[in-house]
């Protein structure tokens, strides 16, 4: 279990997060999506325990992160860059995790060896970014992490190798209850693999949501009349955007969908379409609600 209560930091003036308090269950992966700069790296690294925070409190298993060596044992960061020794192979690379970490399961480490399949005499910095990238999952989950933390994990990855790093992610999720945040850009993974999302804006948590209840919770309409579209109608529904185009009306609606459709039918329109959406376009909508929409920049 990951608890934090009110976490802030800053780096000298610059504010990186506000008192930002999410929970997250052992053995759920929770998706951190939000703007560039909101945040999503510097509340990884306190989790991590490379950076302490200013005020607030987080802990794993109820114990404190920062300078805390049997909790760093458990847990698992790669960052979106990871780093290599310039001249190390694979296995020399191996030697080393196996040495800092007592969990080192060698036998794992061989056995992943045929999902990866490159040679551990190859130099690690020789290697293009996408394999690089595969060898920090491979080394990382034979340290059988109970907590694993993934900052842009499958950057770089071909479509083939995201699907089998995904389905390792889950297979463990399963077996051993491994707790995973992770950050992402491609709001399509995060959908395939998460339980949970929290969005972060400018430092701030928006919100935290079951995956499945949140995209419950926001829906896409198309509606038409056959008359005008009566006055009253956007006055009873929590709108996070709208389009006209031609008769039809195009909204972006928050709130339950029974009490929604019950809303809209009671004007009796003509045309009345629920459409689903996808976690990207509800990300966008919530965004643009916050006042961080998509601007028409070409004029």
């Amino acid at each position: 279990m990951i608890e934090i209560e009110r976490v802030s930091k800053s780096f000298q003036e610059t504010e990186a997060l506000r008192e930002v308090s999410l929970s997250v269950r052992q053995g759920s992966i929770y998706g951190l999506v939000g703007s560039n700069g909101a945040g999503k790296t510097t509340l990884l690294k306190i989790l991590a325990g490379i950076y302490r925070q200013n005020s607030g409190r987080l802990s794993i298993d109820t114990q404190p992160v920062f300078e805390n060596d049997a909790i760093k044992a458990r847990t698992i960061f790669i960052p979106d860059a990871p780093y290599y020794f310039p001249n190390f192979t694979i296995k020399d690379m191996a030697l080393f995790y196996a040495r800092i970490y007592s969990q080192w399961n060698q036998a794992r480490f061989e056995k992943l060896a045929g999902v990866f399949n490159i040679e551990v005499k190859r130099r690690v910095k020789t290697l293009s970014k996408g394999m690089q990238r595969q060898i920090s999952f491979w080394l990382s989950l034979a340290l059988m992490p109970e907590v694993m933390l993934l900052d842009e994990p499958l950057d770089g990855l071909d479509p083939v190798m995201r699907k089998k790093v995904k389905n390792l992610i889950i297979q463990d999720v399963a077996d051993r209850k491994m707790t995973v945040v992770i950050s992402s850009h491609n709001l399509r993974d995060l959908e395939d693999i998460c339980d949970y999302i929290g969005i972060l804006h400018q430092g701030e948590l928006l919100l935290q949501k079951d995956l499945d209840d949140l995209k419950a919770d926001v829906h896409k309409i198309q509606i038409a009349f056959s008359g005008e579209i009566p006055p009253a109608l956007l006055h009873d529904l929590q709108t996070l955007y709208q389009e006209k185009r031609g008769s039809v009306l195009i909204l972006i609606v928050r709130g339950a969908y029974a009490e929604i459709i019950s809303r809209l039918q009671s004007y009796h329109p003509a045309v009345l379409d629920i459409l689903p959406l996808t976690l990207e376009e509800i990300f966008i909508y919530e965004m643009g609600d916050r006042g961080y929409a998509i601007q028409n920049i070409l004029y």
